[in-house]
């Protein structure tokens, strides 16, 4: 399956005013490699792993693979996982016709919020909230495995 998405960064808080769902999420990466990233993943009471292929050109697509299995192996899994992990809040917002995931994070890379649409085409128009910033799609770091392995906190602002 091919993934399409653009990512911004997250002005306000305000966000968390519509939020329609909120999960906490762990997540660790059995490979980081920006070839082929494996990721390990709770939200909430389930258990994903996942496969993402390299991005294209402009970062708004790339193959994604995801099953789920269960919190207990994904447990398991982590506990394999490399060195450093993502903890973040994902709240769920409904903005039009799309859903935007707003991701609060913590622990290294607490102070960064980001948000995703997931598109059906490249090209597809949405409604940008107030609350929506800077976009970043492309900006590898500010891939989950990036920022597994360079918490924000590490960077120089």
């Amino acid at each position: 399956m091919i993934e399409i998405e653009r990512k911004f960064l997250v002005l306000s808080d305000a966000y968390k005013n519509e939020a329609v769902t909120q999960k906490r999420i762990a997540q660790g990466y059995l490979n980081s490699n920006p070839e082929r990233t494996v990721r390990v993943r709770t939200k909430g009471d389930q258990g994903f792993i996942t496969i993402k292929g390299k991005s294209n050109d402009s970062g708004t697509s790339r193959m994604e693979w995801e099953k789920e299995i269960t919190v207990a192996d994904a447990q398991q899994l982590l506990a394999l996982c490399e060195k450093g992990s993502i903890d973040k809040i994902r709240h769920e917002v409904k903005v039009g016709s799309h859903i935007f995931e707003v991701d609060e994070f913590f622990g290294g890379n607490a102070g960064l919020t980001v948000a995703e649409v997931e598109l059906a085409d490249e090209n597809e128009s949405f409604e940008k909230p107030a609350w929506l910033g800077k976009e970043v799609t492309g900006d590898e770091r500010y891939y989950n495995a990036y920022l597994s392995n360079n918490p924000y906190s590490s960077w120089k602002k």
